[in-house]
């Protein structure tokens, strides 16, 4: 009887909890696409003539470049909408974010969102890649967001919304789905492939919307969605025409994930127990994000994190010296001269800071966030913006030597110091050569692409026998003529897809460049045509990763998309070792010498690795 009593009990805390209700899953507006904004007022008015939809969800890629005009402008036509509505950001607001993503939480409020309704709970989280190409990746903050606001409401089920599937095509898709599991997770909603499509990760129902843009309709869509006796129906809804019948039904029940015995796929670290020579000295987690690479002076490590922090650690304990706050996430990787660090913030800041003690000395403000890695020389730093403008700065006095404005694009890469001139590219399709003294345009060379996605601007360039050369990815590498900036030669290659990751050799007779496909080839600076003339038996999956290559005490120090550290042999381009640091981007290197390189991982760890003898 007792048993009876506590069922009967349930069921109707349960059917209390649960109640009847719509609401709108729409995603991949794409603001700043051709279409876009109009069809996203069309959604709009069509949502404010349906009263029985209680809210939004908006599951990412809301703009089409992350530009701060493309949200601002999604902002104004979502707030249209009666009813209150939801968003995260996707790869489309994050990767190619002119802010590195300061803009979407300043216009939007948060890059999370969590609340209740008819008794389920719905969180929200980024889905990256922030700033640099590769798999898309939950921010580590956010990471620790969920795992605060998961404790909240735990009687109540759980629907939880990113832009990516939660695969592998996340670098961390296991580090949220092994979170939710523990919280009674009973539906899953995402965008990004722009199609209607059913899912399941690891036991989790999962519904992929359709993109809201019209492609080659004459008009855009989204889903209505109604949660009903236990069930999530789905039905696309095109603006101005009828609803279509329901083609999915998702039964909402607790899947008891607890009693779960099935082994899922997870990142394997088996590679660490094959080249049992490298050592981790020491391993530092941050608790954020690390979109930076790291500077070192005086047996001081220095870098940046998406909280916004810069911070010294001890190179030989790895214990934090200082910390300095700033108002907007870091992506640029600091320099430093002297007794000073520069340092720059999606705050729109580039900051003076005293190496010792981590204290300001002086700040600059532009008029935009300030993403580009400063490069220095003789106490001028020399760093780009998002504001159209490049910098020299005098970094003892913090006073702005010299000025160029009027860039196309924004600028998020280190600009190449190289025969009295400083170059760099930016995410207008332009390549450009200063006069290192006076800033004066010396050249400008564009690769005539369209799309601003084809971009020379997360490369670092390189120069060698009185040429530049960059590789974008438009897969093209090209060498330019360092003093006129001509073309000397432009090439594609099938069978070598080059997109942004090289690097020069230490004699700058080749210049390295990886593969999307995962080879490492070593292109002649001499050759008039992009003649290959070194290639390494190194073979990665799919490769994305902009990060430069090093070479150093005649090893070539190789990074990727997934966390995997390489080293080669110069000499003939066979493998020495790897080491998997985590499952996530790897940041500009840092080697230290033959035995010692310390390295960073775009989920916030760093971690000094040792060679043994």
């Amino acid at each position: 009887m007792k048993k009876i009593l506590i069922l009967l009990l349930l069921l109707f805390v349960e059917k209390t909890y649960a109640q009847d209700f719509h609401f709108a899953h729409v995603t991949d507006t794409h603001v700043g696409s051709e279409t876009g904004a109009e069809d996203l007022r069309k959604t709009v008015a069509d949502i404010n003539k349906n009263k029985d939809l209680k809210f939004v969800i908006v599951s990412g890629d809301i703009t089409e470049f992350g530009a701060d005009h493309e949200l601002k402008l999604a902002k104004q036509i979502l707030d249209s909408i009666d009813i209150p509505y939801y968003v995260v950001p996707g790869n489309h607001d994050a990767n190619w974010s002119e802010s590195g993503g300061n803009s979407f939480r300043q216009v939007f409020g948060s890059e999370t969102f969590y609340f209740t309704h008819g008794g389920y709970r719905f969180a929200g989280t980024n889905s990256g890649p922030n700033m640099r190409m590769g798999p898309g990746q939950i921010p580590r903050e956010n990471l620790v967001w969920l795992d605060s606001v998961l404790k909240l409401n735990d009687d109540l089920p759980l629907i939880y919304v990113n832009h990516y599937p939660q695969d592998s095509s996340l670098n961390n898709w296991y580090e949220a789905i092994d979170r939710i599991k523990k919280h009674n997770v009973q539906l899953f909603l995402c965008g990004h492939g722009h199609v209607n499509k059913a899912y399941d990760f690891e036991g989790i129902p999962g519904v992929m919307g359709r993109s809201n843009l019209r492609a080659k309709r004459s008009t855009g869509g989204y889903n209505i969605v109604r949660i009903s006796s236990g069930k999530a129906i789905y039905q696309e809804r095109n603006p101005d025409s009828l609803t279509q019948s329901p083609w999915l039904t998702i039964l909402l029940k607790n899947q008891h994930f607890e009693r779960d015995i099935d082994v899922y796929p997870r990142p394997s670290y088996a590679v660490n127990e094959k080249f049992k020579q490298i050592q981790e000295v020491w391993v530092f987690q941050d608790r954020s994000d690390i979109g930076s690479g790291l500077a070192l002076a005086k047996k001081k490590l220095v870098t940046g994190n998406t909280s916004g922090e810069i911070y010294a650690l001890d190179v030989n304990s790895g214990k934090k010296l200082w910390s300095f706050q700033t108002q907007g996430k870091i992506y640029a990787t600091p320099a430093i001269w002297k007794d000073m660090v520069i340092a720059a913030s999606s705050d729109s800041y580039i900051y003076g800071i005293d190496l010792r003690n981590g204290v300001q000395k002086w700040k600059i403000k532009t008029g935009k966030a300030v993403l580009g890695s400063p490069v220095v020389h003789k106490g001028i730093a020399y760093i780009g913006g998002s504001d159209g403008t490049f910098r020299a700065i005098n970094i003892r006095s913090g006073k702005i030597k010299w000025s160029f404005e009027g860039l196309k694009g924004y600028i998020s890469a280190k600009p190449l110091i190289y025969q009295n001139k400083i170059y760099f590219g930016t995410w207008g399709n332009e390549f450009y050569a200063l006069d290192l003294n006076t800033g004066e345009a010396i050249w400008h060379w564009s690769n005539g692409a369209s799309n601003r996605m084809l971009s020379p601007a997360a490369c670092y360039p390189v120069g060698a026998n009185n040429r530049i050369f960059i590789v974008a990815p438009d897969r093209y590498m090209t060498a330019l003529d360092a003093a006129k900036g001509t073309v000397i030669w432009r090439k594609k290659m099938d069978n070598y897809r080059v997109r942004e990751s090289i690097g020069l050799s230490a004699d700058r007779s080749m210049v390295y460049a990886k593969t999307m496909d995962g080879q490492l080839i070593g292109v002649s600076t001499k050759a008039n045509d992009m003649r290959i003339v070194w290639q390494s038996s190194l073979q990665l999956p799919y490769e994305l990763a902009p990060t430069a290559i090093e070479e150093s005490n005649n090893i070539v120090w190789v990074p990727s998309n997934s966390g995997l550290l390489t080293a080669i042999k110069r000499q003939d381009g066979k493998l020495i070792w790897q080491h998997k640091i985590s499952n996530c981007l790897i940041n500009p290197l840092l080697p230290l010498d033959k035995r010692h390189i310390v390295v960073s991982t775009m989920d916030g760890k760093i971690v000094k690795l040792s060679v043994r003898r």
